[in-house]
Formats: C-alpha cells, sequence, structure tokens
C-alpha cells in the first residue's frame, strides 16, 4: 500500500471498489477482512484528501470590471 499517493484518484477509488465488493462478499478470512478494512480506510481517506485538494485548486470565472473574465479562486464572492 505503498504507492497509494502516486497512483491517480480513479485508480485509488478502483481499488477501493474492488475491496468494498471483496469484503461484501464475506468470504475472506477474519485476518484477511480486517486486512482488507484498514486499507479500504485508508484509501477512502486519501481519495477524500484529493477531491479536497480539487476543490482547492477550481477557480470561477467571474467578469472584471473591464468585463473580461477574471479568474478568482473558488469561493471567492466580490
Amino acid at each position: 500500500m505503498s504507492s497509494e499517493k502516486t497512483k491517480s484518484f480513479e485508480e485509488n477509488i478502483a481499488r477501493l471498489e474492488e475491496i468494498v465488493s471483496q469484503l461484501e462478499k464475506g468470504d475472506a478470512k477474519l485476518a484477511d477482512s480486517l486486512t482488507l478494512f484498514e486499507e479500504g480506510t485508508k484509501l477512502a481517506s486519501l481519495c477524500a484528501s484529493m477531491l479536497d485538494e480539487a476543490e482547492q485548486t477550481v477557480v470561477k470565472l467571474q467578469k472584471g470590471p473591464d468585463g473580461e473574465p477574471v479568474e478568482l479562486p473558488f469561493g471567492v464572492e466580490e
């Protein structure tokens, strides 16, 4: 699990979906289920962080004083 940070958001979500599917089957040994659960919670946290980062980089366009579009950080109101 050392390379989640180098994987894309989509790759991490796909792995998280695999883990959920395996856990939902209910046929894994307890120790394996716990390991999967731990990996899943780490991936969920990482994905949430990645989404937060992406949200912080989103910009919205607003008209400037001259009528031209201006980029402002997301959430900034004039």
